[in-house]
């Protein structure tokens, strides 16, 4: 069963290729690839986003509070219509991020923000997160906002598996098209050659990987795939454009 409740501290670098290479290389002497990626080089992630129309959630989040949350539905490859994806409830309080998933069938996933309605219960959503969900949308009138999409390497430490590092690459998104069964193409949201890695840990990280950290001279950056498409979004003026739709 796939894990659906995780709590963990996240940090974020970006890196080019040769600096991705030469860290991922040192890399494996610690640590070894999950096993989807021991058989292909990467493995494709869907998200499609889900704001308040005004988009309050994202603007809270990049405000940088000391709490803030926000909801995405989740799928691995472009889903069939009809398959099951994971609706992620993700928080963050005071740089401890928590993260708590159940699985639904798409249809029943954008049914259940549109309407707030809780969808009858299988035997493979998970009850209380379903729950947490259903609070959630009470206190927000959601749709779909942003679908971005990336191509990710992961690797676990091999004295634990608290301790996760994933590389993403051609981080894609697209404000149309608002469903994961459309397709992954988008526009991009960084540079050809340029990775995002996050050390992901349930406690510290290990002397090791502070040592390698600082002897590649990598350093920690504030970067969140949504926050950024948002404010790229406002650079090109594009709430002020929808606003006068909508007078």
């Amino acid at each position: 069963m796939a894990i659906e409740v995780f709590n963990r501290y996240e940090n974020k670098y970006l890196l080019d290729d040769a600096a991705c290479i030469r860290f991922y290389e040192r890399l494996l002497d610690y640590m070894e690839l999950d096993d989807y990626n021991k058989a292909h080089p990467f493995y494709s992630i869907c998200n499609l986003y889900f704001d308040t129309h005004d988009d309050a959630l994202i603007r809270k989040s990049i405000a940088k509070p000391k709490y803030k949350e926000k909801l995405r539905l989740r799928a691995y490859g472009v889903p069939k219509p009809g398959a099951k994806g994971y609706l992620e409830l993700k928080k963050k309080v005071y740089g401890l991020v928590n993260k708590r998933r159940t699985a639904l069938r798409l249809d029943e996933a954008y049914e259940f923000v549109r309407t707030g309605e809780l969808p009858p219960l299988q035997e493979y959503m998970n009850r209380q997160v379903l729950r947490e969900i259903h609070y959630f949308r009470q206190r927000y009138a959601l749709q779909p906002k942003v679908y971005l999409a990336y191509e990710r390497r992961a690797l676990f430490s091999k004295e634990s598996r608290d301790l996760r590092i994933t590389f993403d690459t051609n981080i894609r998104s697209r404000r149309y098209d608002l469903r994961l069964e459309c397709g992954d193409y988008g526009e991009p949201l960084l540079e050809r050659g340029r990775w995002l890695m996050e050390v992901k840990a349930e406690k510290t990280i290990p002397l090791w990987l502070s040592r390698l950290l600082s002897e590649h001279r990598l350093f920690r950056t504030s970067f969140s795939k949504y926050g950024n498409e948002y404010k790229n979004y406002v650079k090109a003026g594009k709430p002020a454009k929808e606003a006068m739709l909508y007078a």
